[in-house]
């Protein structure tokens, strides 16, 4: 069962880029923005990257810390941010544990052709580790916008 609005997140720890961790307990204190994406390199996962990195002082400013996750492997996390000059976490989940735990593991169909992959999604969890807010079938295009209004609300609530 996927987590919804409401959800405290549950135990998870998994490997990031430059060898690191990130837990469930990363989520305590700080406002944060989990976003899905499909695959590191591609057109739109580029775009969406590239958009919470260029607001990354600003999602700062309101507490929060941005954290990308795809079913890539921690190597390919790496090129990926040191050709993008990425400033967040990426997340590597190639088993798609988080992926399942938040509903994103899902049938993709691309020309005629049916297989399970990443949906692209962003959870705003806030300092305690709840889910506050979803974004399901997300669209590139002034998304990362949206998400910082989202966080600006949340703080201020």
């Amino acid at each position: 069962m996927a987590l919804a609005v409401g959800d405290t997140v549950t135990a998870f720890s998994l490997p990031t880029d430059g060898g690191g961790t990130f837990s469930a307990a990363d989520l305590k204190g700080q406002i944060t923005v989990l976003y899905f994406y499909p695959r590191d390199d591609t057109p739109g996962c580029t775009r969406e990257a590239q958009a919470f990195r260029d607001a990354i002082d600003a999602f700062a400013a309101g507490s929060a810390q941005v954290v990308g996750i795809s079913t890539d492997g921690v190597a390919r996390h790496d090129k990926f941010k040191a050709k993008h000059s990425l400033n967040f976490a990426l997340i590597s989940d190639p088993e798609a544990l988080l992926a399942h735990l938040f509903g994103v593991w899902v049938e993709k169909s691309m020309y005629g052709r049916k297989s399970m992959g990443v949906e692209r999604s962003t959870f705003l969890i806030d300092a305690e580790g709840v889910v506050r807010r979803i974004w399901r079938k997300v669209k590139v295009d002034g998304h990362a916008k949206a998400v910082l209004e989202a966080v600006r609300a949340l703080r201020s609530a």
